[in-house]
């Protein structure tokens, strides 16, 4: 990578961190904590209240990846961040749980990671692509990570309404990143540009391999969250209390981060990346299989830990590979709406799985729903098995790279 390179991905992983943290510090929490506020005793209210922030994100990550094309990249970064914070600031003065709602859909109405994927796939070569996407992606798993273990003490002293506040004071930092850190984007070219809004999203709808992302991405986020509908439970039916889940989660994403590493770079350098990334689709799809045996028995700390550490090694791998793949398949001209439509799916798909998982853990059992997940991720493998990977990027001259 070059010098500009690394700020570039350190900068705008950042910028993911500070968003993500804001966003993960809540969840372990907010179930419990919802029941104070009037309205907070009905299920319904409070499950609307966690999920609605991917719903809104999802709506809105198309036409913030169009106007990324046509405006500039940072300058919808920061719009997005204004408004993520502006929910921030609602949710932790919201006296009732109908407010807290409002300032949760506006957290979601700040969407614009199609904007930070686009300004990082402008901002690197294709040899080092999938690299930078690493970086964003590795700080995502991370905080969320981090959450589970600051999460319980920072609620002991804040309370929820701290964690907004704090969520805000996180999208202010952000804003910060933005203007003075990260790299200036490249100069726009008018002849890239298509003559209307439509017809980039045309382009993108357009094109087999991106949708084939698209399709994947859903169900990847969807399987996700609907396995941690069940997880946290069936750890503390394995007997490790739910203030200790964090020795379980932390080593299985730092130690997923060294295998992705060790595999994902140098295979994808050597023409494998088409492998690679049907064989990480396989293997949470086995995960999904092991979970359900497990969940028909009884559940032990080390067997789960062992299928989350696989888990999050294909969850890396797929979370690195798939927005590197989506920026290189765009259109001319069209990234932003690319990663847009990308992003939106990913949202709507943090909903579907929170509410269906919910829904089918509830009525049917952990059996059925780790079954659906194993089901959705083999047609998750069918659907991309045609797929062409991008062509391996070729290296620059020693002297362009560092």
């Amino acid at each position: 990578m070059t010098p500009q390179e690394r700020r570039s991905s350190a900068s705008l992983a950042l910028i993911f961190a500070f968003r993500m943290l804001g966003l993960f510090l809540v969840l372990p929490v907010f179930s419990l904590e919802a029941r104070k506020y009037p309205g907070g005793d009905d299920p319904a209210l409070v499950g609307l209240a966690m999920g609605i922030y991917g719903l809104t994100q999802g709506f809105l990550q198309i036409p913030f990846g169009v106007a990324s094309d046509r405006f500039g990249r940072k300058r919808v970064m920061v719009i997005g961040l204004v408004i993520f914070a502006a929910g921030g600031v609602m949710a932790a003065l919201a006296p009732t749980m109908a407010w807290l709602v409002a300032g949760r859909a506006l957290q979601g109405a700040g969407a614009i990671s199609a904007a930070v994927t686009a300004l990082l796939a402008d901002q690197t070569r294709d040899v080092v692509r999938t690299k930078a996407m690493a970086m964003v992606g590795a700080s995502i798993g991370l905080m969320f990570a981090i959450s589970l273990v600051l999460s319980p003490l920072l609620n002991a002293v804040l309370g929820l309404n701290g964690l907004f506040a704090l969520t805000a004071v996180l999208a202010v930092s952000g804003i910060a990143v933005v203007l003075w850190w990260v790299p200036p984007e490249p100069a726009k070219h008018a002849e890239e540009l298509p003559a209307k809004l439509g017809a980039s999203l045309l382009n993108v709808l357009r094109q087999p391999g991106l949708l084939r992302l698209n399709f994947g991405v859903f169900m990847l986020h969807a399987v996700q969250l609907s396995m941690w509908v069940a997880l946290p439970g069936m750890l503390v039916q394995a007997g490790l209390p739910k203030d200790h889940h964090w020795w379980v989660y932390l080593p299985a994403v730092l130690g997923s981060f060294f295998v992705m590493g060790a595999t994902l770079f140098p295979l994808e350098k050597r023409g494998y990346l088409r492998a690679v990334f049907l064989s990480s689709v396989g293997l949470i799809a086995l995960v999904q299989i092991g979970l359900l045996a497990v969940a028909s028995g009884a559940p032990t700390v080390n067997g789960l830990a062992l299928l989350l550490f696989v888990f999050f090694c294909g969850f890396n791998v797929l979370e690195a590979s798939q927005p590197s793949m989506a920026s290189r398949l765009a259109p001319a001209g069209a990234r932003g709406s690319a990663l847009g439509v990308y992003n939106s799916l990913q949202s709507l798909g943090f909903f579907t799985g929170g509410a269906l998982g919910g829904w089918l853990l509830k009525g049917f059992g952990p059996q059925t729903l780790f079954g659906v997940c194993a089901l959705a991720m083999l047609a998750w493998l069918a659907v991309a098995w045609p797929m062409q990977a991008p062509r391996a990027p070729v290296a620059q001259p020693a002297s362009k790279a560092v």
